[in-house]
């Protein structure tokens, strides 16, 4: 008889209001501009946010002319950072760039068929649902999508007090593999 094992999966997600979530929002938008007017464009661009701080770096290798400044104020405000008081202000806050094209040894591996850099995440598509996302983060993720929307339609200002963080753990059951 096969036995039945019991493990926990944690899961977060943070709202568009947390510092990781604006660099990545950031990092988005600078890739999107590169490949609007530049479809060949090569871009790896990290974004760190801190309180009244943007440093953007990386390689980016494009024809395209990129307001760097622009975008990330851009960002920053469409997340609703717009008052010093927020402890964080889209048109005061210092923007340090530090980019750089890309490296030739890269470009080589790249231009030959290889991957360039490689990165490394965690994550999984299963069929437990429609969108292949695994339960808790769905669960997690359509939470904090129904907080928000509520938030906005009653007008409430997305700010630093919407820095939240959304866990879910779920408790499973599985079978061991058969033979």
């Amino acid at each position: 008889m096969a036995s039945r094992e019991k493990f926990l999966f944690t899961s977060e997600s943070v709202t568009e209001g947390h510092p990781d979530k604006i660099a990545d929002q950031i990092s988005d938008a600078i890739l999107d501009a590169c490949l609007t007017d530049d479809p060949t464009s090569r871009v790896a661009c990290e974004t760190l946010t801190t309180t009244g701080l943007v440093v953007i770096s990386g390689e980016i290798t494009t024809k395209a002319y990129v307001d760097f400044q622009s975008i990330v104020r851009g960002t920053v405000t469409a997340v609703g950072y717009t008052d010093a008081a927020y402890g964080f202000d889209s048109n005061t806050c210092a923007v340090i760039s530090s980019i750089h094209s890309q490296s030739p040894d890269i470009a080589q591996g790249v231009d030959t068929g290889g991957a360039g850099d490689q990165g490394m995440m965690f994550g999984y598509a299963t069929n437990e649902n429609e969108d292949y996302m695994p339960r808790p983060s769905r669960w997690r993720t359509n939470s904090l999508s129904v907080l928000l929307r509520s938030a906005r339609a009653d007008n409430f200002t997305i700010s630093a007090q919407w820095q939240i963080p959304s866990h879910s753990r779920i408790r499973f059951q599985s079978s061991p593999p058969s033979a």
